[in-house]
């Protein structure tokens, strides 16, 4: 029994030294492929302005993670964000109804000078709200929803 511990205990360690090999992860703000600092790469990203509230929350977002305006603005983000609401529960009799608030954005990074198209892709977020059927609480709590 004690053996067959010490076997387990064995391939763990063995397992992860293994697993620590794999991959090359750095952290985040540290630097880049060609020695860049990533936060000073990130400041040369513009967003483009938007038209919806959603779309200028999550672009004021953007911009205050990025430090944009800092830098030479080298690259611009676009964004196509859509937004949907789907009453997800109504019970009979009851004042309590659940929503799904869902917003999907599809974003473009764009070289600035040349306009080449670097990366493109698709990111969602989805939150989950109750209405009581009290109009300021209701407003307040979609608005919450969109703001999380």
């Amino acid at each position: 029994m004690l053996r067959r511990d010490a076997l387990r205990l064995l391939a763990l360690a063995s397992a992860g030294l293994l697993l620590q090999a794999c991959g090359s992860y750095r952290p985040l703000y540290g630097k880049t492929q060609n020695n860049g600092e990533i936060p000073a790469v990130l400041a040369n990203i513009a967003v483009d302005e938007q038209k919806t509230r959603s779309g200028q929350m999550v672009r004021n977002e953007l911009l205050s993670s990025f430090r944009s305006g800092q830098g030479g603005e080298a690259y611009v983000l676009r964004m196509d964000i859509t937004e949907k609401t789907q009453n997800v529960s109504s019970v009979a009799f009851e004042k309590v109804d659940r929503f799904r608030y869902r917003m999907n954005v599809t974003y473009t990074l764009v070289e600035a000078k040349s306009g080449a198209e670097l990366e493109q892709g698709k990111s969602f977020s989805q939150v989950s709200y109750d209405t009581v059927q009290e109009p300021v609480a209701d407003l307040r709590a979609a608005e919450n929803a969109r703001e999380r």
